[in-house]
């Protein structure tokens, strides 16, 4: 059944990761603000049996996964390409403890952007996690969103790997500016 929230004729693919996260065990979910994940945030603030965090920085989500994998639950780390730079010191954690990790970020900087501050972080966004040890997922098409975040969770949590999950731009749609006259 559609979701009214949709407009279009796409398929939801925030319902398909919240429906692998859900099968997968996922018990908590951090984020910094971001409307490119609207819908999930909202999928999980929903379920009762998934604890939300909103973050004030994105290298806290690193923690916070690391903290609820040694207190025996897994976590997703919710956040927009902008905030990789963040956590990129913080992400030696997981390498050095082998920790699982698991984030699903929203590219800016691609698919028609206007803001030219997202570029540069939207660049190097693949290539930060990779140096770092993350192993980068691409989801480029609405329909494959269930598929590659349950290949990632997999990935994750039953390999011990940190994982990160780029949402193309073009997925979101183009932003714009909204500001008054």
């Amino acid at each position: 059944m559609a979701d009214p929230a949709l407009n279009d004729n796409r398929p939801d693919w925030p319902l398909a990761i919240y429906n692998a996260l859900k099968a997968a065990d996922v018990a908590q979910v951090c984020y910094v603000p971001d409307a490119g994940h609207s819908r999930l945030i909202q999928l999980a603030h929903g379920d009762d049996a998934i604890q939300t965090t909103v973050l004030t920085t994105e290298e806290e989500g690193v923690a916070l996964s690391a903290g609820a994998w040694l207190g025996g639950q897994r976590a997703v780390l919710l956040m927009q390409s902008s905030g990789v730079g963040n956590c990129v010191n913080m992400l030696s954690l997981l390498a050095s403890c082998r920790f699982p990790f698991l984030t699903f970020v929203t590219m800016r900087g691609e698919w028609a952007e206007f803001n030219p501050w997202q570029v540069p972080m939207g660049k190097a966004t693949p290539a930060a996690f990779e140096i770092m040890g993350v192993t980068v997922f691409r989801l480029e098409r609405p329909e494959d969103a269930g598929e590659v975040a349950s290949a990632a969770a997999a990935l994750a949590f039953d390999s011990d790997q940190p994982i990160a999950v780029l949402i193309s731009q073009r997925m979101i749609g183009a932003k714009k500016w909204t500001g008054t006259k």
